[in-house]
């Protein structure tokens, strides 16, 4: 009598390879996290450095045109005011003053608006300064006192 049986076919063996698939997943989806996501970082500071040949920093004046507009809508150029026809004709008048001093650059617009100004009255001095090639606008704002707890 045997209480056991001899078996003809072996038994399973010890697999010797290694399953690539999880990991191939696991890379693909980090690839896919890191396709989308590295934009965002690279678009989230952007820094003007300064580029220099050996020259001072206070060696040429900060190049910016103010342009302010008050509660009534009236439009002040280096806190003087003007006319709305004056107005295109100046910025003409000092982008191509910028261009023949071999600047490179236009210089920067920085426009201060009074808070009741309407929206459009600020596109439209936007759009003066555009026309004109400058495209760079700086809206200058005051920052709000800390709000007190009692």
């Amino acid at each position: 009598m045997a209480f056991g049986r001899f078996e003809r076919t072996p038994g399973q063996t010890p697999m010797s390879d290694i399953n690539v698939t999880p990991l191939v997943d696991v890379m693909m989806v980090l690839l896919v996290i890191f396709i989308i996501t590295a934009p965002l970082m690279l678009g989230a500071l952007k820094l003007d450095l300064p580029k220099t040949e050996a020259v001072s920093a206070s060696s040429a004046p900060p190049r910016f045109v103010n342009v302010a507009i008050d509660a009534k809508g009236d439009v002040f150029l280096d806190d003087k005011i003007v006319e709305w026809a004056e107005l295109k004709q100046i910025l003409a008048q000092r982008a191509a003053q910028a261009m023949a001093q071999g600047a490179g650059e236009l210089p920067e617009v920085q426009l201060r608006a009074d808070e009741r100004v309407p929206y459009g009255r600020v596109v439209e001095v936007m759009g003066l300064a555009q026309q004109v090639g400058m495209n760079r606008i700086g809206f200058v704002t005051e920052r709000k006192p800390p709000a007190t707890t009692p």
